[in-house]
């Protein structure tokens, strides 16, 4: 899929410049392809090299939070809540450990840690699994889980925002939280309503209930406040819990009597090797949306787009940060590539900016998520899997939107 979406930006780029250049006379429109190309290399290298520090750090912290024992309070904190939504998988099976860990290491940014942890846990779920084939309820879940995208603590994007220009990277820390929790409820509604799964068992009822409450009160808190003082308590409220987990991740390493220099170091290595590592995909993405975008095809697709909202008499901001959306089901870098082409075009505190940031951490890859944990325990049947993870999907890019317009509108 990200090679077609690759292939299609270039072939598009140059069947709109041709166009342009043999209907409408435009002499300049190739000169802007190859200024283009060349500029975007030279950006997404300056990028890359310019995130080593920002990764480094929030890596380095996010090694000492690993160790000190908080994915293991995660998982004892949710294997109640999976035991009632999966049960078919017994209580003490390893699936349930090998999932959880999966997702608590997803909600701490931890990438690299969720995907062995994922593919373990569909390869536990695949042993109790009567048709190899065909995915099991369990499965299906898991991965709308994992596509909805839990994340609480997204420093990838606060690293970009802040290498980008942002006056405060952190300040999409709350409409993200609100984004992601509500593509993941959407998911968990599709599924169930699917599956026949009961949502009113009194332990689900709790944590969906305390979660939502939870999520509820933020709600109603900045509700209540105008635009600028928003802003204002959600920066402030950001950092607080922000700089609280780090504070705690470091005090649970103490008390561990953990080597947490140490433990920061060897992350840091890592954050340094991440922004090495992403060269050549942030190159290949920037470049053929760069080119997509100089050839005017970008501009053709949203012009439409704006037209249509226009006629609806719908405010037409958001159109800016859809490349982003629209990218998002189908990969990781190709949507990161958008979200950073669009806060370099429009800067990153603008609205299209916060919106492209919300978005991309409001859902998951979907088909990249369905690929690789069905594809690693060769299921060939998805059944619901892929409505349900576009469900979720729709109700996080939806909800991006809407809490973006309420923070930043």
């Amino acid at each position: 899929m990200l090679n077609f979406i690759w292939i299609f930006f270039f072939l598009s780029a140059f069947a709109t410049a041709a166009f342009k250049l043999l209907v409408l006379g435009d002499t300049q429109v190739f000169s802007e392809l190859m200024n283009a190309m060349f500029s975007l290399s030279k950006t997404a290298f300056e990028i890359s090299l310019g995130l080593s520090g920002v990764l480094a750090l929030w890596l380095g912290i996010m090694k000492i939070g690993e160790h000190s024992g908080f994915i293991d309070l995660l998982t004892k904190a949710l294997n109640p809540l999976f035991s009632r939504l999966m049960p078919e998988i017994p209580r003490d099976h390893p699936a349930l450990g090998a999932m959880v860990m999966n997702i608590a290491a997803n909600m701490l940014g931890l990438d690299n840690a969720a995907t062995p942890m994922g593919i373990k846990a569909m390869q536990e779920m695949q042993t109790l699994n009567p048709h190899p084939e065909r995915a099991s309820d369990a499965q299906i879940l898991f991965l709308v889980i994992n596509t909805s995208s839990v994340t609480l603590f997204p420093v990838t994007i606060f690293a970009y925002r802040a290498q980008l220009g942002a006056a405060n990277p952190t300040d999409v820390f709350i409409p993200i939280l609100i984004a992601t929790y509500m593509s993941t409820l959407i998911g968990l509604l599709a599924v169930a309503a699917a599956q026949k799964i009961n949502l009113l068992d009194k332990v689900v009822l709790s944590y969906l209930g305390g979660i939502t409450v939870l999520v509820g009160g933020i709600l109603a808190y900045f509700a209540g406040l105008d635009q600028a003082e928003m802003l204002k308590q959600s920066a402030l409220v950001s950092h607080v819990i922000l700089f609280s987990l780090v504070i705690s991740f470091i005090a649970a390493a103490a008390y561990k009597q953990l080597n947490a220099y140490e433990l920061f170091v060897e992350g840091a290595k890592h954050g340094f090797q991440t922004a090495i590592t992403i060269i050549p995909y942030l190159v290949a993405m920037l470049v053929a949306f760069g080119v997509f975008r100089a050839s005017g095809a970008l501009e053709l697709i949203t012009d439409g787009v704006r037209l249509l909202v226009n006629v609806a008499s719908i405010d037409n901001r958001f159109i800016d940060g859809l490349p982003t959306a629209l990218m998002k089901p189908f990969s990781g870098s190709g949507a990161r590539a958008m979200m950073i082409d669009t806060m370099q075009t429009h800067g990153a505190d603008s609205f299209a900016g916060r919106l492209a940031s919300v978005v991309q951490g409001s859902t998951e890859t979907t088909f990249y998520v369905l690929a690789v944990y069905f594809g690693a325990v060769n299921i060939k049947q998805i059944r619901h899997a892929a409505a349900c993870g576009i469900v979720a999907d729709l109700g996080g890019i939806v909800s991006a939107i809407l809490v973006t317009y309420w923070f930043f509108g």
